[in-house]
């Protein structure tokens, strides 16, 4: 399943609760109230807080590679994001030519708006940086793309973000080279597999193996069967293996930031800072909000 793209990063998403706490203990307007609200928020300051300064040190301590030369497992790369060939991608809304979309339709209910439709593309894409190129795959990336469009229709407002073809695209992910070259080939088997689909056309295994034109496939000929079987088996493991290897960025499996964004990567550190310092100033005024608290509610 593809995860969904989280418009919000985690660190709003902290703000959010935060926010929404100073409202509940407004709105509950008693000493306990705003005890169990400043608690909640020192440890919200806290997540937020760690949760961004995670993020800016794994935009700003890891190098960038490039492609032909990027070492197995977690590596930050720069490029130009390209389609796969095949169909273009058309974004939902828009109807645009993208490499990724996402999109949301909400509808007009009172004074509120509530989402009726949502979505996102999961088609990998393209990154080349002039060395090489590898394939993107969007699964469980956090997304963050300078491309917003929001516009309104009669009650129905609708809002797209796109990442678009020759964007200038970051990433933070897992790269790994995919090349048949790795896999290993099992000779037998696949001379197993390949005889038993002969078998399943009955003329043409006898047009081919039945030399003296009995109807049958004698043991003789199934010897030349299985011969002719091995020698084309071997073939097609000699083209297997020359076969050129597939660059590869994906979600680390190790649980790491997976990034992909077309903002500027030194903008987007200084912005995740920001925010790990807004975290600990919340964290730091509700913790010394809560001795003051508690001797008002003792």
């Amino acid at each position: 399943m593809i995860a969904r793209w989280r418009r919000q990063v985690a660190q709003s998403g902290a703000a959010g609760v935060e926010l929404a706490l100073l409202v509940i203990g407004a709105q509950l307007n008693s000493r306990p109230g705003w005890l169990v609200c400043a608690a909640l928020t020192v440890l919200a300051g806290l997540f937020g807080w760690g949760v961004a300064l995670r993020r800016r040190r794994a935009i700003a301590d890891t190098p960038t590679s490039r492609i032909a030369s990027a070492a197995q497992g977690y590596v930050e790369l720069r490029g130009t994001g390209k389609p796969l060939a095949g169909e273009p991608l058309i974004s939902r809304l828009r109807g645009m030519r993208c490499l990724w979309y996402s999109y949301q339709v909400e509808q007009r209910d009172g004074d509120r708006w509530k989402t009726i439709d949502s979505g996102e593309s999961d088609a990998s894409f393209l990154l080349d940086d002039g060395s090489g190129q590898c394939v993107v795959d969007v699964e469980g990336a956090e997304i963050l793309t300078r491309h917003k469009e929001t516009w309104t229709q009669a009650d129905y407002r609708n809002t797209e973000w796109t990442l678009m073809v020759n964007d200038p695209v970051y990433v933070l992910g897992e790269f790994r080279t995919i090349g048949l070259g790795d896999v290993e080939l099992d000779m037998r088997q696949d001379i197993g597999a390949l005889l038993a689909e002969w078998k399943k056309d009955q003329p043409a295994l006898l047009k081919r193996f039945d030399l003296n034109r009995d109807g049958v496939i004698d043991e003789k000929e199934w010897v030349l069967a299985r011969q002719s079987a091995r020698r084309e088996v071997a073939r097609m493991h000699r083209e297997a293996l020359a076969a050129p290897s597939l660059d590869t960025l994906r979600q680390p499996a190790g649980g790491q930031l997976y990034l992909i964004s077309n903002h500027d990567p030194d903008k987007l550190a200084r912005r995740y800072l920001w925010w790990s310092l807004w975290h600990l100033t919340v964290f730091f005024g509700a913790l010394a909000a809560l001795p003051m608290l508690w001797r008002g509610h003792s």
